[in-house]
This record gives structure tokens, sequence and C-alpha cells, in this order.
């Protein structure tokens, strides 16, 4: 499925796009988690700040 998503991403206006990953630890358990989200560069700072 990424690859999919990468390469329609790198067509025309896709470039303005990333693909960001952020580990999340989960406080109950501790075991980490993975959310992943398409977001357009200029918020990628934000996605990374959110909590």
């Amino acid at each position: 499925m990424a690859k999919k998503v990468i390469a329609t991403l790198q067509k025309g206006e896709g470039k303005t796009f990333s693909k960001v990953i952020k580990m999340i630890r989960s406080p109950k358990t501790g075991a980490y988690t993975f959310k992943e989200e398409v977001v357009h560069n200029e918020k990628v700072k934000d996605f990374f700040a959110k909590k």
C-alpha cells in the first residue's frame, strides 16, 4: 500500500505532501503504536507537536 501512496504523491501537486509516521507509547501497557498520515509539507511540525 505504501508504494501506491508514494507513487501517487510523486506526480504534480503531490510533491507538496509528505507521509509522516509517529511512534506513540500507550500509557496503559507501555507498548508502542504507530500513527501514519499524509500531511502537507507546511504542517509536518504541527503533526509532531500534537499529543
